[in-house]
């Protein structure tokens, strides 16, 4: 369990009673108590403030399972979070209460051999928020590692400390595809995720950067927040010789990196054709578990495929992004809602629906 999955309060009675969102059957998400374990001398307390609503969120919500995980008990839901510090245990040195945090949401063990070579983002035994059998974040407070709470400078707003989670996806994948100044980046899908990878790559220095979707609205929100071009597509998969042709013609150079966002077969059809010969293909969406694809041109073409999965030691690049104005994500946010029954159902619906909700956020 996570720090926040225990079922003991160590508060005491006449403290106001902790409330969180639980996912406790299909479509059925209710407010109830959740207990705080106790804080461990290397722990904090948080009171949230911002938590955002992420696709796999929607996805426990509408089937209980998200990729192999499958919710089997009640669980608390929510990942993307950020907070107001209200207790820290006694060994804590880095935060005093008041500071505001953005948090990281995984835990891992620190004794694994990924772990210990740096990649703890692949630890076998991560506890992170809403990924079952761990509690999330949607939730008054959270008890949660100091050394996860990372202090947000003081131009960075609590929203923005909460999207420093899916911007940590972007920023992730930039640094596994060597992103940089040289680097023409295509990016197939314009929902959340490839929103914030074509800002982390712009960021990072790519010279280009192509966004493609099926969607006008979010191809025009992609171009609004700086794509320098922008392709619509079709959902037919026999359409991927013709509009290769059209993303290469709209990138006039060769495509160096290509991130599919989305992850169909039809997303990394045209990742696979389009990158040029000794380019890089980055899976950062999993919309399909498994796909069938042109893996044998591909491979002729020596295009490298590189698999992208959460994030490592991003937060400090992310509030840096965002404390310089180099990344604004405000942009994202496009619906906000409060902390009661009706709101966050209705947070969720809106939030499933999609169309022109890119990131709906809780303000507690």
């Amino acid at each position: 369990m996570g720090k926040g999955g225990m079922s003991i309060d160590e508060h005491g009675e006449g403290k106001e009673e902790n409330m969180a969102a639980w996912l406790v059957g299909i479509n059925t998400l209710k407010i109830q108590p959740f207990n705080l374990p106790t804080l461990g001398p290397h722990d904090v307390r948080v009171r949230m403030k911002a938590v955002g609503i992420c696709g796999s969120d929607v996805h426990y919500l509408k089937t209980l399972r998200c990729a192999h995980f499958i919710v089997k008990e009640p669980m608390v839901i929510g990942h993307e979070c950020a907070g107001i510090i209200e207790e820290v245990g006694s060994q804590v040195r880095s935060l005093v209460p008041g500071d505001r945090v953005a948090i990281e949401p995984g835990i891992s063990c620190w004794r694994c051999n990924h772990c210990k070579q740096g990649r703890y983002n692949l630890c076998d035994d991560m506890k992170f928020f809403a990924t079952p059998p761990v509690h999330g974040s949607l939730a008054n407070q959270i008890v949660h590692p100091a050394d996860l709470c990372f202090k947000l400078p003081d131009n960075v707003s609590l929203e923005e400390g909460a999207m420093c989670e899916p911007l940590s996806v972007g920023v992730h994948a930039c640094r596994r595809a060597n992103i940089g100044p040289e680097t023409n980046v295509l990016i197939m899908g314009a929902g959340p995720i490839g929103l914030v990878t074509m800002l982390a790559a712009r960021a990072f220095g790519a010279p280009k950067t192509v966004i493609v979707d099926v969607d006008d609205h979010r191809l025009s929100v992609a171009k609004s927040l700086g794509a320098d071009d922008i392709v619509k597509v079709s959902t037919n998969i026999q359409d991927v010789a013709e509009e290769v042709v059209q993303i290469q013609k709209v990138m006039g150079a060769g495509i160096d990196i290509t991130f599919d966002c989305a992850g169909f077969d039809k997303t990394m059809s045209t990742a696979l054709s389009a990158t040029k010969p000794g380019g890089k293909v980055c899976l950062v969406g999993m919309g399909h578990s498994e796909m069938t694809v042109p893996l044998t041109p591909a491979a002729a073409r020596e295009v490298d495929v590189v698999g992208v999965f959460r994030y490592m030691n991003t937060w400090p690049l992310c509030l840096e992004f965002l404390r310089s104005g180099k990344i604004d994500v405000k942009p994202l946010i496009t619906h906000r809602f409060g902390f009661s029954q009706k709101e966050v159902e209705e947070a969720f619906e809106t939030s499933a629906r999609g169309g022109n909700a890119i990131k709906v956020m809780f303000n507690l």
